[in-house]
């Protein structure tokens, strides 16, 4: 029964993450730089999660507090960072399907590093079948990829870091609670971006930004429902069904995405897009078993 909800709550996290792409893109039409959203909402996350996390500030040693260091780089500032700026250097279709291989290099990490995580020969297959689909639902009906190098290397960056953010998730929830670790993952997420604005791109929000609805509309999206309760609801699924079997439900990101974007943008979806999705959701099927 526990496994149960775990694939309820990685369902419903997936369907939250498939949105903040639109939701990211409405922001960045309006000017907001992407370092900008990325601070925004985890400064917002991490103060709703003081809320329910406020007594303890360390943990128990400092090579665990290097492992919570690192949680928030790979799965926050370095994460971001790459996969926003892949989508300056290379197109979105490109940055698409190589951020959706993060499932795919989560279960080759953890193989390696666990043996209890290994896939099996079904569950590879099943990968494989998901990724196709994940691959023509981006595609949505057009054949050609332009390669950029820097872009394309850039998206797999993030894919990789958010592999090895699974791999270290798996190696502390143990030890902590999950309101803990996911405030403590806000926290170095935030600091780690500091040198961003200091160095490459200064904070550039402005006050008219501020008075805007939809840009507070959005943001607050991001960072309680996306960042703040995903992140939490998300580290908890990891607990309950495995880095592996988790992983496999990032392949529904995309369709998730491409119905939203159909609703809220009015961007069309081919019969190629259809198809992906029905290939996509029996290949994830098959991984699960």
């Amino acid at each position: 029964m526990g496994h149960i909800w775990g694939y309820i709550g990685a369902l419903t996290v997936v369907c939250i993450w498939g949105s903040t792409f639109v939701s990211s893109k409405v922001l960045l039409d309006a000017e907001m730089q992407p370092a900008d959203i990325f601070f925004i909402r985890f400064v917002i996350a991490y103060l709703c999660m003081l809320v329910i996390s406020h007594r303890r500030l360390f943990a128990d040693d400092w090579h665990d507090e290097l492992v919570f260091f690192l949680l928030g780089i790979l799965g926050g500032s370095l994460y971001f960072l790459t996969e926003n700026m892949a989508l300056c250097h290379s197109y979105a279709t490109n940055v698409s399907i190589l951020v959706s291989t993060a499932p795919l290099l989560t279960a080759l990490v953890c193989s390696i590093f666990y043996r209890s995580e290994r896939m099996t020969g079904k569950q590879v297959i099943g990968s494989l079948i998901a990724f196709v689909g994940v691959v023509l639902v981006v595609l949505n009906g057009q054949l050609v990829l332009h390669l950029n190098p820097l872009g394309d290397m850039l998206a797999l960056s993030a894919a990789l870091a958010w592999a090895f953010y699974s791999l270290l998730m798996r190696r502390i929830m143990g030890s902590y609670s999950m309101a803990f670790i996911t405030r403590k993952i806000f926290a170095y997420g935030i600091i780690t971006i500091l040198p961003y604005f200091l160095f490459v791109e200064p904070f550039s929000m402005t006050e008219a930004m501020l008075s805007d609805w939809v840009i507070i509309a959005n943001l607050l999206f991001l960072s309680v429902i996306a960042s703040y309760g995903c992140f939490l609801l998300w580290n908890w699924v990891l607990r309950e069904v495995g880095v592996v079997h988790a992983s496999n439900f990032i392949y529904l990101q995309s369709l998730v995405t491409m119905v939203v974007s159909a609703i809220v943008l009015a961007e069309r979806i081919t019969p190629m897009a259809i198809a992906g999705a029905v290939i996509l959701i029996l290949g994830m099927l098959r991984a699960l078993k």
